[in-house]
């Protein structure tokens, strides 16, 4: 029993890390249509600039904040200056968000050089909790309730809030939102930044969670990413949520179980979900 709970904490909190990811990353894709292949890129640098401002100020929680500034900021120049002129066209995304993404990673290595960093974790989230002979650890609990927090946020945001309200209406008709005196322009920017401030903080959870950074680690995550916004459906902030939960558990419980299909079984889930919904768990038609 105490393996299979310690298990599930291990793959909730993995999920939440790449909920983080993919979140941003449906808001972007789902929302916008707009196929951004940088966005791993952003995953590693709110890892490495958050890492290199805890280092830096000795402080956890500056380190996240500094992370997402660093996110928006990227996110602000890559939609203003790269992404804004190919909107519409996706083969044009595509090619120039890939080379956006191999122009960051080596910029990492620039910056911060090409070897490994290790990342301790911060004090007061080392240590773990017993309870009924299940060891919780402080930092993976931590990782969920932020995942938690940032699901219902957004949820909020784009249900509840004026301003989600003209994002949905954007999404559908563009050009009727425009003729009523909004532009739509600004809010796909908010809309893109917010999700580059997403992958960052994703990044920087990541690091301690991990105990090393590379500049690999956007590609890696980036294309998992991907996979949990087809599972869960294009545009659904909930269907990525559970989609990611649901790769973040399995991929655990795989990983001791059967460590030879660990790496196959992200494939083999998208495969099997898009057999028998081909729109993903809670995506819409069409």
């Amino acid at each position: 029993m105490e393996v299979l709970v310690g298990l599930t904490v291990n793959g909730l909190a993995t999920g939440c890390l790449i909920f983080l990811l993919a979140a941003g990353l449906t808001l972007i894709f789902g929302l916008m249509n707009v196929l951004n292949f940088a966005h791993g890129a952003l995953f590693a640098w709110g890892a490495y600039a958050g890492v290199w401002i805890y280092v830096l100020s000795g402080n956890y929680l500056v380190g996240i904040a500094g992370a997402i500034l660093v996110g928006m900021l990227l996110g602000w120049a890559l939609e203003r200056f790269i992404v804004q002129p190919v909107y519409g066209n996706h083969m044009s995304q595509i090619l120039i968000t890939l080379g956006v993404l191999l122009v960051l990673n080596e910029l990492l290595k620039v910056f911060f050089g090409p070897n490994q960093i290790s990342v301790p974790l911060p004090d007061y989230l080392s240590e773990s909790w017993l309870v009924g002979g299940v060891v919780l650890i402080k930092y993976r609990l931590f990782i969920i309730v932020v995942g938690a927090l940032v699901f219902f946020g957004i949820q909020y945001v784009l249900k509840r809030t004026k301003l989600g309200l003209i994002v949905r209406a954007g999404v559908m008709n563009k050009e009727m939102v425009q003729a009523l005196g909004i532009n739509i322009k600004k809010v796909f920017l908010f809309v893109f930044i917010l999700g580059s401030g997403m992958a960052a903080l994703g990044g920087m959870l990541f690091a301690p969670y991990s105990g090393v950074i590379h500049a690999e680690i956007g590609m890696d995550y980036g294309i998992l990413a991907f996979i949990v916004v087809v599972i869960g459906g294009m545009g659904s902030i909930g269907g990525s949520a559970l989609a990611a939960i649901l790769v973040g558990v399995l991929g655990a419980y795989m990983a001791y179980y059967v460590p030879s299909l660990s790496l196959a079984v992200n494939m083999l889930l998208m495969v099997g979900v898009l057999m028998f919904r081909p729109t993903g768990l809670l995506g819409g038609k069409g």
